[in-house]
């Protein structure tokens, strides 16, 4: 399922119906999207794209270098247009290229996205040092806390502890917050899947409210007992709202 060639890394999965890119947010990877990928590749061909958000120059860093090397990966695979579907800062990166691409893009779907408010970071995260603090924010991310794994904790504890990784992700943190959408959204004309947790405290609930209000050709599906990471917690949940906006509008 995972390919990589050139400069790119991504999961390939399916083969018919619409193309669907995947973009994973800030703290997260490929894998973040797991089953969803299974549910939505029956009836469409689905890339999730590996952002590499820790490689490369540190004077690189900001959402829209991310939103130019989606446009150099579309144009990789040949890929006139597609759906983007975007978690977090995934979801950002997607809403920004839209602005700037908009013939590249035919539907948006987006979950717990920034773009109009960003707390993922938290007033002092990541801690350095501190494993059990490290868990913890890990855990809030979800509204089971049991979805948080050893394996991921690690992960993020790895990057906490690594100086040049806290560098760029708080230069993403940074460049998410200049780029605000909100002055934007209303001109946008495609159709906009918005899907979030309802208790989601890294967006919270009425950040999609807001999103919702500002997009004017948006819809919103809410998905109980469930936090940031709508597609990984309730996968299956996930993909039936995503199959049936895809249905209805395309």
């Amino acid at each position: 399922m995972v390919k990589e060639e050139g400069k790119f890394k991504w999961l390939e999965k399916g083969d018919k119906g619409k193309p669907i890119i995947l973009l994973h947010g800030l703290m997260g990877g490929i894998e973040n999207f797991g089953e969803m990928v299974d549910f939505i590749s029956k009836e469409h061909k689905v890339y999730g794209l590996d952002l590499k958000l820790f490689e490369g120059s540190i004077l690189k860093v900001s959402v829209k270098s991310l939103s130019d090397y989606l446009y150099e990966f579309m144009n990789y695979l040949g890929l006139s247009s597609a759906i983007l579907l975007g978690n977090s800062m995934g979801g950002h990166i997607a809403l920004i290229f839209s602005k700037k691409h908009p013939e590249m893009v035919s539907g948006l779907v987006l979950t717990g996205s920034s773009g109009l408010y960003e707390n993922a970071m938290g007033d002092s995260f990541p801690r350095r040092g501190d494993k059990n603090y490290i868990r913890t924010k890990t855990e809030e991310v979800f509204y089971d806390p049991k979805v948080a794994t050893d394996e991921l904790v690690d992960k993020i504890f790895e990057i906490a502890n690594n100086r040049v990784s806290i560098l760029k992700l708080l230069g993403y943190a940074k460049s998410a917050i200049r780029h605000n959408m909100g002055q934007d959204l209303p001109h946008f004309k495609i159709p906009v899947c918005l899907i979030w947790g309802e208790h989601d405290k890294v967006t919270p609930p009425n950040v999609a409210e807001e999103f919702h209000e500002l997009l004017p050709n948006s819809e919103l599906h809410w998905i109980p007992l469930c936090g940031h990471a709508a597609m990984w917690e309730h996968p299956e949940e996930f993909s039936k709202i995503v199959l049936k906006f895809l249905n209805d509008k395309f």
